[in-house]
Order: C-alpha cells, then structure tokens, then sequence
C-alpha cells in the first residue's frame, strides 16, 4: 500500500501587533496619495474611462445581444458616450459666449454696486476707501490667482480628456483579459474562483446602479434648479441650472458654488436685493429636497458614503489632482466601499466609509410611524 502524499502546509499569514500595524498602513496610504499625485496626468483619464466604460458597459451588452459585430458595438457605444458628453458641453460653451458678451454691462452694475458698499462700510463703521480699496485689490488679486489656476487646470484636463475615449475603447476590447488578470491575482494564482469572480461582478453591477442614480439625480436637480431661476426671472437659467447640477456632483463643496453663481447673477443683473434673497431660498429649498428625498432614494439606496468621508476626500482629491480630483473623489470612495463590503477581511473600512446607520435609523423610524399608524 503506497503511503498518500504530503499535505501541503497553508501560508500561515504573519500577524504583527497595532503598534507595527498601524504605521505600515499610514505608510502604504502615504505612498498612494504621493503616487497619485506624481502620476495624476496618467492615473485621473484612466480613472475616468473605467467609471465611463463601467457606465455605458449596458449599452455594449445590449447591442451584443442583438447581434452587432463586437468592435462595432464598441465603437458605437464609445461614440455615443462621446457625442452625449460634447453635446453637454457645446451647450455650455455657447451659452457661456452668450453670456460673455453681456459683460461689459456686468461689469458696470457690479463696480456700482462695489461703490455703494464700499460707501455703506465707510458710514457704518468708519473704513475709509483707501483701506476698502487696499483690501478689494487684495481679495482680487487672490481670486484672479484662483481662477488662472482653476482655467489651467480645466485646459489641462480637456487636454488629457482626449485621450479618455480611446482608453474606454481599449477597456471595452481588453474587458475579458482584464477580469481573468484580477481573478487570477485576487484568487492566489488559481485559474478559476467563483468568490472573487463574484465580487467582481457584484461591484460592477452596484456601480453601474449607483452612477446611473448619479446621474438621474443630476437631472432632477438641473430641472429643479432652471425651473426655479426661471420663475425668479434670473438671466441665463438654463446655464446657471445645468452649471448647478453638474457642480453638485462634488459633495458640499460644489453646492455651494451652485448658489454662489445664481446669486452673483440675481444681484449684478436685478435691482435691490430681493431677487438674490430669493435665489438663496430657492436653492437652499431645492438642496433640503435633493438631500432628504432625492439622494437617500435614488443615490444612497445604492451606495451609501458618510458625510465626514466625503469631504475629506473632495479635500483629499483636490489636493491630489485639482478639479478632476473633486470629480472623482465620491465615485471612488464608493467603489472602494462597495469592494470592502463584500471582502470580509475589508469589511470594517467598508462599515468606516458608510453610513449605514443614518440609514438604518431612518428605516426604524419609518417603521415606527407606519406601526403607530
């Protein structure tokens, strides 16, 4: 009787005590920050195809299904994302030309409103203009520091954006290749593992869900906003509505530079105040609608991203890429949740990133109304 084979022994995983632990995590996020920013210019257009390719990855498998050939089908869903995206941004381009030439006048009221001001502080409490005037040149050469930067960065970034359709393509012809290279790396060199397999076919679906939500809520919200500039008979509504929505893809921050637009608008192109107080109203109507009702309904059933998180990492992907960084922080903080909640060593820096018990304490309170009804 021949004696069986050895067993081979299972890699026993090293564990090292907190003290140890910690510093080696801060030092891997410390180097994944530095080379996320070295490397922006590469890593943010192929972030961007991903989450594209991920989004308009249901219109390929459609016209899979009804037979057209695979490189057409991926060249025409490449193109239709295209030609949606610059149809979005043509209409801003010559909305913004209509805008630019009602600048002058712009102008005009807003430097008369600036001397009313500076004439209201200089009674009120005693500045005199050359104080006024030394700290307006001030705040003005800081915000037009800003705003080159701002221009760099967005010029910079349609720069690099052309190269984001050809990646999506590539993506798209390589996706299969691309699935097995992650099986096979997550799955500890094993051909087949239907439990990463699985992971991986779960986070694409819930991304797919959780951008299209995305997207959806952006669209109620630009109606929302044009209807309600529209009915105050604020100039240019339909820019400053779409502007809104698509700045409130950056969580916080971006809803407040939605209302500062509007609000400038009301004020330089309106007499008195009234128009820009009533702006303020309906914007801060329009965010308690998308916060309690939009978000927690269509974006948050999908995925769900705490506030302090969120922040951090618009602050986080700012400093690490500029404008395209804020864009991208939300999705990827969801993506990377998504992926630890269904990893169980990953779990609690998935329960970390959620929100799941705001979410929670709202469905208890519903319940609890419904049984007290």
């Amino acid at each position: 009787m021949t004696p069986l084979p050895p067993t081979p022994k299972q890699p026993t995983e090293l564990a090292f005590p907190l003290y140890v632990k910690v510093p080696l995590i801060l030092l891997g996020l410390a180097l994944l920050v530095l080379t996320l920013h070295l490397a922006a210019d590469l890593i943010f257009p192929l972030l961007f195809a991903a989450i594209f390719a991920i989004m308009l990855h249901p219109v390929e498998q459609w016209l899979l299904r009804h037979r057209v050939p695979p490189l057409l089908a991926i060249g025409l869903t490449v193109v239709l994302g295209v030609v949606s995206l610059l149809g979005l941004l043509y209409f801003i381009y010559v909305e913004s030309m209509h805008l630019g030439a009602q600048l002058p006048m712009f102008k005009a009221k807003l430097l008369q409103a600036t001397q009313q001001f500076t004439q209201w502080l200089n009674v009120r409490f005693g500045l005199t203009n050359q104080k006024l005037m030394s700290y307006v040149n001030e705040a003005s050469s800081r915000a037009a520091g800003l705003l080159g930067g701002t221009l760099t960065a967005v010029s910079g970034l349609l720069v690099v954006a052309t190269l984001i359709p050809v990646y999506i393509f590539l993506l798209f012809l390589y996706q299969r290749r691309l699935v097995d290279f992650l099986t096979q790396v997550f799955s500890g060199g094993q051909r087949r593992n239907q439990g990463v397999a699985e992971v991986l076919s779960q986070s694409k679906a819930a991304i797919q869900s959780y951008m299209v939500g995305l997207l959806i809520e952006g669209g109620i919200v630009a109606v929302l906003n044009v209807v309600g500039l529209l009915a105050l008979g604020i100039p240019y509504a339909l820019l400053l509505g779409v502007l809104g929505a698509v700045l409130n893809l950056i969580p916080y921050i971006g809803g407040l530079i939605a209302i500062a637009l509007p609000v400038l608008m009301a004020f330089v192109a309106k007499p008195g105040y009234g128009h820009a107080l009533g702006v303020v109203a309906v914007y801060m109507v329009i965010q308690f609608i998308d916060n309690h009702f939009l978000i927690p309904r269509i974006v948050a059933s999908k995925i769900k991203v705490n506030a302090l998180v969120a922040i951090v990492g618009v602050l986080v992907g700012n400093a690490i890429g500029g404008v395209a960084g804020m864009f991208l922080a939300l999705p990827i903080i969801a993506i990377l949740k998504i992926v630890f909640d269904r990893i169980e060593s990953l779990r609690p820096w998935g329960q970390l990133l959620g929100d799941e018990e705001a979410t929670d304490r709202r469905r208890t309170n519903r319940t609890a109304s419904s049984d007290s009804v």
